[in-house]
Parts: structure tokens; sequence; C-alpha cells
């Protein structure tokens, strides 16, 4: 298929005469570009940053959260999988969760992600803005996040392939980033090589000799839950961009097989080796602790090399959310769920009406860092896991009902699968629901926050929904009357 041939001409509708809000996208990414995306979103600053104050907080024993998440996250993509697979359009699960579930459940998975996206970005540019701190201290925080957010909004609305090859080489840069890191990191604790003028030695026994692997206990380790499943967001990305990918019957099935040991190597591993090359004690979430790592070692310029490595990530990640967003926000407004603007499109087959609507929110995220700097990242984290945890929900339960309605022969069932449905959906749904109970216990003020915030996006969705609901019914009700008045004879 041509690399710019439309999916349909505008307001014809999808599989099954469903109007997907899919039309006028173009076929832009390739499957080099969609292998890479899939891979980048599985490495971002949950990773790069968020690490650091974690081990900080939890000690070795994180790499446990970090296991158990990833082995939830494993399951969603296979889900998510199965699910493009049956029907692959740019509204990704807002549109499974309004075929399976219900119109209210698409309206409301839709707005979640949403939000989940509009902290995201919030925290990405923060991150941004602290690396950028290593080099320029005196430059405060919301100017660089400012100008971050500016860079990405201008390749955000130049054009899809524009951003395919952006998204490409920012996930190289992470990649290799990552492959040197475990490599490096295997190779100091192999040979017990000596940290830099640190004084301490890297070592398998660093897991355990300070304080021991869970110094903090086991309950912290769970309370960490919530900040690692954020590290694992941006990994359904891959479904987004079904919609603009080229033969995603083949596409998609390799980029979720490759969460497996994307998971097992780039996040276990690392945090596994960071807590052998250097004591947990010596982290912190001022940092990323792959630089504090390659600092600590003295070779010159490998701190900064680093630090320049983890804010391509935090651009690459900020760069995902505007993308994804825009295209949410366009499958809402085709069915009248969100603004009109949003559902406006480019000469360039960009729908930068909904890209222009985050980017007003992620104003907000640096006015957050003008405000309180010190908090605006983990503020931005624990609101952004409440997006992320229903969007995670809403795939696993809409899979049951496709398995569902495949067994009473009403659809087909796609040959790439859910592996163990639907027993590994329910457990994975209880993970995340213990995810959220354990934020209503945390003494952070920031989970704490999140979850005061639980009710009242609740009801702001509930709100809307009846509204959008009226609405809908006023109009097919014009409708009607419309159409007795066509039928009535004229005097």
């Amino acid at each position: 298929m041509d690399s710019l041939e439309l999916n349909r001409t505008p307001g014809t509708p999808g599989a099954g005469g469903v109007d997907t809000g899919d039309d006028g996208y173009a076929k832009s990414l390739t499957n080099r570009q969609v292998q890479m995306i899939a891979i980048g979103g599985a490495i971002g600053v949950g990773l790069f940053l968020g690490a650091g104050g974690r081990l900080q907080a939890a000690g070795p024993g994180l790499v446990l959260s970090y296991a158990a998440a990833g082995i939830a996250a494993f399951f969603v993509m296979r889900a998510l999988g199965e699910l493009v697979l049956h029907r692959p359009v740019a509204g990704s699960f807002v549109e499974y969760a309004r075929e399976f579930i219900g119109p209210w459940a698409g309206f409301a998975s839709g707005w979640m992600y949403w939000v989940n996206w509009a902290m995201t970005g919030i925290a990405e540019i923060t991150a941004a803005a602290i690396y950028v701190h290593k080099w320029l201290p005196d430059v405060p925080q919301w100017i660089t996040a400012l100008i971050a957010l500016g860079v990405l909004l201008v390749i955000n609305l130049l054009s899809v392939k524009l951003f395919g090859e952006l998204e490409f080489w920012f996930s190289v840069i992470k990649v290799l980033a990552i492959v040197v890191f475990l490599f490096v990191g295997l190779a100091l604790v192999i040979t017990s090589a000596g940290i830099g003028d640190t004084g301490v030695h890297a070592a398998v026994s660093n897991l355990t000799t300070h304080d021991g692997f869970l110094p903090m206990g086991f309950p912290v380790v769970l309370l960490a839950l919530q900040g690692v499943i954020f590290a694992y967001s941006a990994i359904e990305m891959v479904g987004i961009a079904a919609g603009e990918t080229q033969n995603p019957h083949k596409v998609i099935p390799r980029a979720v097989n490759g969460v497996v040991w994307r998971i097992g190597i780039f996040y276990i591993g690392s945090v596994l080796l960071l807590t052998m090359i250097l004591p947990w004690t010596m982290y912190s979430g001022k940092e990323s602790p792959f630089v504090t790592v390659f600092s600590a070692l003295g070779v010159p310029g490998a701190g900064d090399l680093m630090n320049a490595v983890v804010l391509t990530a935090a651009l690459s990640s900020c760069n995902s959310g505007l993308y994804s967003t825009g295209r949410i926000l366009r499958s809402l407004a085709s069915k009248g769920e969100a603004p009109a603007f949003t559902a406006r499109m480019s000469s360039r087959h960009v729908p930068y009406g909904g890209i222009l609507f985050t980017a007003i929110v992620y104003l907000f995220g640096v006015f957050l860092n003008y405000l309180v700097p010190s908090a605006a990242f983990d503020i931005a984290v624990n609101v952004a896991s409440l997006g992320i945890i229903t969007t995670w929900m809403t795939l696993l339960f809409c899979q049951v009902r496709l398995r569902q309605r495949a067994a009473r022969g009403e659809i087909e069932r796609p040959s790439f699968r859910m592996p163990g449905s639907p027993y590994t959906n329910y457990g994975a749904l209880g993970f995340l629901v213990l995810c959220l109970a354990l934020m209503a216990f945390s003494d952070d003020w920031k989970q704490q926050l999140a979850i005061a915030l639980a009710p009242v996006l609740a009801v702001v969705l509930v709100v809307g929904w009846k509204l959008v609901s009226a609405r809908r019914r006023a109009a097919e009700g014009a409708t009607a009357l419309a159409a007795v008045a066509a039928r009535e004879p004229v005097d």
C-alpha cells in the first residue's frame, strides 16, 4: 500500500458501518517506525527519572514492583493486540470501549486517556527541565519546559511522517543508551569494579548489604506500584498508531510480542543492575539514576552524555502524548463527545485541533513548574496514573467482551489472541484495582491528591456524558420532526 494512501474519504464509516473518527488519516507510519515507536513506548522518564526517587524510597526491593507491573503490562498489550487485529483504527481503545461496553464507556475511556497524557506530558516537560538544569542551573525550570513544549508542538503539527521519523530516532537513542548501560553495568558487576571516587564496588552484594533487600519494608514496595505503573505507560501507543500503519495485521503482532523481552531486559534488568552497581542510598529523584551511575564512574563527559540521552527520552514521550491525544480527541469529536474544534484535520492529515487542545493544557504544566518546581513531576505522575490504570482496565475488559461475542458466533476472533483469557484478564484487573487501593493508604500527599481527584473526575465524566446524551437526543428529535414535516402535504 502506498504510504500516502488515505483510509477513506471523510464522512465514510469504518468497519461494520461505524464512524470511527478515522477518516482522513494517511497510512504514513512504516513497519520500521511502528516497531521503534513500540520499543520507545516502553522506555520513558518513568524509568529514566522516576526510578531514582523510587529506589531512594523503597530500596532494592523495587525490582519486585517492576516485575509485577511488567507482567500486568504484558497481558494488557496482548489484549490490545487482539483488539487491534479485530479492528485497527486510529481511535484505538475508545472505539473498542464503545463497541464492546457501550457509548458511555468510549466517552469515559477517551477522556481518561486524555487526562493520562495531559498529565504525562506535564511530567515529561518537567523532566526535560530537570535534565537541562544540570547544564543551566540558573535558567528557571518553567522556561525550559515552555521551550520544550513549543518545539514538540511544531513537530506534531507538521506531519505524521515527521512525527514517525523523529520518534524512530528518539527510540534508537533510548534503546542504544539502555543497551550500553546494560553491558557496562554487567561488566562492572562481574568484575566487582570500583565506581570512581565513591569508595564502593559494583557487586551483587549491594542488593542486601545496605540494610537488606527490603530496607524500608515490603509495604513500601507495594506503595511504589502506582509510580511503576506510570513507568510502563505509553506501551499502548502502538494501538493508537494502528490506524496510520501500513499492513497492521503483520506489523502489530510483532510490536506487541516484543514488549515481553523489552520489559524483562530494559526495565527489570536495568533496575536490578542499578541496585548492584551503586548502593540504593546513592540515588535520588533530583536526577536520573543512569546519570548518577555514569557521573560516579568519573569518565569525562559520560554523565553529560547520558543526561542528553534521558533528555531525548522526555521529549520523545511528550511528542507521543501530543500525537496520541490528537487522535483520541478527534475520535471523540466525531461523535460529538469533544469540542468540535478538536476534530479539525489539516491538509497534511494532522488532527491539529486535538493537538492544540492538549498543548493548551500542557501550558498549565509550565505554570506548575513555576509554582512548585520541586513537586511538579510527582503531582503529574500520580494524576496520570489514574488515567493509565483506567485505560488498561478498559482494554482488559473489552478483550473479555470480544471473547464472549466470538464464543456466541457474533464475530470472528483474531488468530493473535490474549493468552489465558479470561483468567489472565481478571488477574490483571485485580492487580490494577490493588494499585488504586494502595494509593488511598499512602502517606504521600501527592498520591492522596490524585485519589482525591478521582471522584471529581468521575462526577465530571457523568455530567459530561449526560450533557452529550441530552444534546444527541435533542438533535435526533429535531431530525425526526423535520422528517415528519417533509412528509406532510403542503396546503
